[in-house]
Formats: C-alpha cells, sequence, structure tokens
C-alpha cells in the first residue's frame, strides 16, 4: 500500500498552480484546512476558483485568502459572515455562483461518483433555474454576468407530474480537507459537524489534500469508524490536536440561567 503521509502542509500544496480550482472542507468554520490554507496563501497562489459550502470569514479559513484577493470565483451557498466576501462581490471584484444547500453537497458527490448531472426539485421555478441570478458586477452596480437558464423537465413522482432542474456535478483540480483522524493510506474519520462537507469535497478534487489532527498507522482505525475511505485521499499532512480553532459566535449562557 502507498504510503501517502507528507512532511509539511507547505510540501503538500507546493504544486496548486495558478488559476487552479479548489474544492474546499468545513462547515461554518467547523473543520476548516487552515493549515493548508495558510501554507497556499504563503506561497502566492492565486486566481484560484473556490467550491466550499462558506468563505470563513474575515479573518479566518477561506477568508484569508479572499482578503488577499488570492480568489478569483466561489461557488457556495452561504456567505453572510464575511464582510470583504460582500464589497468584493458587490464591487465586481469577486465571481460568485450561489448554489443551494443540499444542491451544492449533491453536486459534490455526485463529481466524486463519476456522475455527470442530476435532476432535483431545489430551484425550480425561481432564478437558480430561469437563470438572470447575479455571478459577477460592474463596479457601478449593473449586472455584468448572470447565471444562464438550467433545462427542466417533468417526472412522475408518486403518479404525479413534477418538474425538475438539471444540475451539473462538480469537480475540482484539487481539494482540501480537515478530519480528526487518519492513517497513512488516507482513510479518514471526521468531527461531528466536520464531516458534512469534508468528505464531498474530498471526493470531488482530482488530488485530495488532507489535514489530520491524528495520524496513525495502517490497520489502527477501526474499519467501521471509517467515514472516507483513502481511495479518495492523495497526501495527508499531520497538523497537531492542539491546531486552532475557531467559532463563528460564541454563544455563552448568563451565570445561573
Amino acid at each position: 500500500m502507498i504510503d501517502k503521509q507528507w512532511e509539511s502542509a507547505a510540501a503538500a500544496v507546493a504544486d496548486i498552480p495558478d488559476g487552479a480550482s479548489l474544492a474546499v472542507g468545513g462547515f461554518g468554520l467547523s473543520g476548516n484546512p487552515i493549515a493548508l490554507i495558510e501554507a497556499l496563501l504563503a506561497q502566492g497562489t492565486t486566481d484560484l476558483s473556490v467550491v466550499s459550502n462558506n468563505c470563513g470569514v474575515d479573518d479566518w479559513g477561506l477568508g484569508v485568502l479572499l482578503a488577499a484577493q488570492r480568489i478569483r470565483k466561489m461557488t457556495s451557498s452561504y456567505v453572510g459572515e464575511n464582510k470583504e466576501f460582500e464589497r468584493q462581490f458587490l464591487s465586481g471584484e469577486l465571481e460568485l455562483e450561489l448554489t443551494p444547500q443540499g444542491t451544492l453537497a449533491e453536486k459534490l458527490r455526485a463529481g466524486g461518483s463519476g456522475i455527470a448531472a442530476f435532476y432535483t426539485q431545489t430551484g425550480v421555478g425561481t432564478q437558480v433555474a430561469d437563470g438572470g441570478l447575479p455571478r459577477r458586477y460592474h463596479p457601478d452596480g449593473s449586472i455584468a454576468v448572470g447565471s444562464p437558464p438550467k433545462d427542466v423537465r417533468t417526472f412522475a413522482v408518486h403518479g404525479e407530474p413534477r418538474e425538475f432542474v438539471l444540475e451539473e456535478a462538480i469537480t475540482t483540480d484539487f481539494a482540501l480537507v480537515h478530519a480528526a483522524r487518519g492513517d497513512r493510506h488516507g482513510n479518514l474519520v471526521f468531527r461531528k459537524a466536520a464531516r458534512n462537507f469534508n468528505p464531498l469535497a474530498a471526493m470531488a478534487g482530482r488530488v485530495c489534500i488532507a489535514q489530520v489532527e491524528r495520524l496513525v498507522g495502517p490497520g489502527e482505525l477501526d474499519p467501521d469508524t471509517i467515514h472516507l475511505p483513502g481511495v479518495f485521499v492523495h497526501r495527508i499532512v499531520e497538523v497537531g490536536e492542539d491546531i486552532p480553532k475557531r467559532i463563528e459566535r460564541r454563544t455563552v449562557a448568563a451565570e445561573g440561567a
């Protein structure tokens, strides 16, 4: 079996070129592959097209790449925690393909499974299907690029006709993901909310790079606990269990409540 361990995050991302497409794991700030993101920032890679549920916050996660203006396009389902994201999008500096969250998850999974496209009811009767959803603005606020219309077909469901919109799968040049544990063969175990998009992002990337908090030897992970098999993972880097983890909005109960 191939040993997929790399000595550092910097070495693991060194061949990601300008203009690459990336699928990046994380749900909010949970499960952000921050060591890989910071290594990519340090090496100066730019003009990136990134697929991720969200774009971090202004100073964490993908937000650090965005602040350095390294991202050309985002494909996301939620963008509400990042003021710099809002500024770049509305000023015409950033392209955004806004995608329903479940659809985005399935587009990544389908890409990793070799499925070219699928039909879904999500988005029927909206600009998601009809087109015209702003993807890039001119500096004056007018729409520079709008989304194209998508194919809509009628299928019988439980004997009743229903409309479905065609969504194409997503594949990317690279994937960056975070896992709680992994072995040198690339098998990964995720923790709680970090499992939401990391496995799907990993599947979609032609080359998947995983940072793990704890790396173990082959056979040390119980096969029944593995969330993503090593066939989808090409490089793995141990970053330690004390790697910083951020929370978007910390809520603390009042004393005595």
